[in-house]
């Protein structure tokens, strides 16, 4: 008679064989907190090293260009990493811009712009914070002017240099510097 319970047992053992320890979700709530890091590694876009884009690109995400791009990278809100494998000729809009690889254009970063050692920029830079590494090549204006010089009660946007140097000229030719010296004495 106890193997015909036996019989009976066999729904009573699939029971015990999904025994609590396999189904224990441990690994479960783990993937919950893998998935919001998940979500940050998906908020990440890769231009892979075989991919050639010639156009503008914007988004909300971080971008990563390990292939060729020609035109423009509008990505103001977002991180902008050129790899070493990166051959960019366009303009560059990011938050952080870090630069392994080589950009012929002009980089515009709304918080640090970064020439990493194996980078190369052959363009201007303006960005508040700026980092040129040992060994990296630049070619090229940079501008570190505040970004928010409004601010503090200029009404016009910062001047280049060169913006300046014609704005004297206008004024008087190359004696306008000491005018204002003497103006202000």
């Amino acid at each position: 008679m106890v193997w015909k319970r036996s019989d009976d047992q066999p729904s009573h053992s699939p029971e015990p064989s999904p025994s609590s320890p396999p189904r224990p979700a441990a690994p479960a709530p783990a993937p919950a907190a893998g998935a919001s890091d998940s979500q940050r590694r998906t908020d990440r876009a890769t231009i892979g090293p075989s991919i050639f884009i010639k156009g503008d690109l914007s988004g909300e995400e971080d971008l990563i260009i390990e292939g060729r791009v020609e035109g423009k990278v509008d990505l103001k809100q977002n991180n902008v990493t050129i790899g070493k494998n990166g051959r960019v000729k366009a303009d560059i809009f990011g938050r952080v811009v870090i630069v392994e690889g080589e950009v012929d254009g002009n980089v515009f970063a709304r918080e640090q712009a970064i020439l990493r050692q194996s980078g190369a920029i052959r363009g201007n830079i303006t960005a508040p914070r700026v980092v040129l590494e040992d060994g990296s090549r630049f070619k090229g204006s940079i501008d570190m002017e505040p970004k928010d010089a409004d601010r503090h009660g200029s009404t016009q946007a910062p001047q280049t240099v060169q913006q300046q140097r014609e704005a004297k000229q206008q004024q008087g030719g190359e004696a306008a510097p000491a005018a204002p010296r003497a103006a202000s004495a």
